[in-house]
């Protein structure tokens, strides 16, 4: 089948790997997905094996593969934040017969699909007024915190990554105050996404129920509780709580863990307007990533934008800013598909 593009979104819980056409228009047509356990597997080259093979696809049939992945890249090299991996393209591309591969951050390939989303792929917090020329942002949570800056160019966005998760963690108010302090005794260095994450929220249920604990951690910005609450019960697998934490807050089983969700959401909704701020990002802010639309009642309780909205004498300009949570789980795997369609008809 001529005229394929393999595109990537590697994370650290899980791995999406999809076959493209280039469409009629700016989005690229998806022919096959497939999803993968991320650290079932001990590099992304055995993925991309296995996934062409159940495909019956060879390597030479590819004109371009492109993969986000979660991690800083430097010299088409990356070395995954929350996954023991190195990847390297060019090792890639000569061990799998691939004839190109490109690598970007994984939020650099999610602003890459920010153009070609549809309205129903995205849910509004706030209207604002997007401004033509203006710069955009992306912040998504998931096992970490990714954050991108979306250049205006022309009038075309031009995403460019950040490693902005793994910047110092800054106290809201005196409760996240007293939640750092705790957490300083656990980590060496807390950053945001020590609280802004799936293993985020485990800590900060762990400071809401004094419950810190020790090792074994399940990822390296997490220790396990030493104990669970009757709102979240018995669990055989520590990388079910986040999950397991927002259910029991949602459905008001424990108040601890109403409390929990209720500061990651302050949390999120502090440092998307740190994004939007830092970035000038009249053109809008979108929050990404697999716990966003998972918790949107949460996201549209108020709670949110309080928190976006509370920058002194910024106030005013975070209000006039779009802010959108994207709905399409597979919008980071469309957006290196459309980085990889786009490389080619630049050459």
């Amino acid at each position: 089948m001529p005229g394929m593009f393999l595109a990537g979104d590697i994370g650290g819980t899980k791995t999406l790997l999809g076959l493209f056409s280039p469409g009629d228009g700016e989005r690229p047509t998806p022919i096959e997905v497939g999803e993968f356990v991320t650290l079932d597997y001990d590099g992304l080259e055995a993925i991309v094996r296995e996934f062409l093979r159940a495909q019956n696809v060879s390597p030479r049939q590819i004109e371009v593969a492109c993969f986000g992945v979660a991690g800083a890249v430097t010299d088409h090299v990356a070395r995954l934040s929350n996954v023991p991996w190195l990847v390297d393209v060019r090792a890639i591309s000569e061990r799998s017969g691939l004839a190109r591969c490109l690598l970007l951050n994984d939020l650099e390939a999610l602003g890459y699909a920010i153009p070609v989303l549809e309205p129903d792929e995205l849910a509004l917090l706030q209207q604002g007024v997007a401004v033509s020329d203006g710069n955009a942002a992306v912040i998504a949570a998931g096992t970490g915190l990714g954050e991108a800056l979306l250049h205006n160019l022309d009038g075309r966005f031009v995403p460019a990554a950040s490693e902005g998760g793994h910047a110092n963690f800054a106290p809201h108010d005196h409760r996240q105050l007293r939640m750092a302090e705790a957490m300083m005794k656990v980590f060496d260095h807390v950053s945001v996404e020590h609280v802004l994450s799936g293993p985020g929220l485990v800590n900060i249920y762990q400071f809401t129920h004094d419950a810190f604990g020790s090792a074994p951690s399940f990822t390296p910005s997490t220790v396990v509780p030493k104990k669970l609450c009757a709102g979240v019960g018995q669990v055989k697998d520590p990388s079910e709580l986040p999950a397991l934490i927002s259910q029991a807050a949602l459905k008001k089983r424990c108040p601890q863990c109403v409390e929990a969700l209720e500061i990651f959401v302050t949390v999120y909704g502090s440092e998307a307007g740190n994004l939007a701020l830092r970035y000038v990002a009249t053109g809008g802010v979108y929050v990404g990533g697999g716990i966003a639309p998972k918790i949107l009642p949460a996201l549209e309780s108020g709670t949110f934008l309080d928190a976006f909205h509370a920058k002194g004498v910024m106030k005013d300009l975070v209000a006039t800013i779009p802010v959108s949570v994207i709905l399409n789980p597979d919008a980071g795997l469309t957006g290196a598909a459309v980085h990889a369609v786009a490389a080619l008809q630049e050459e």
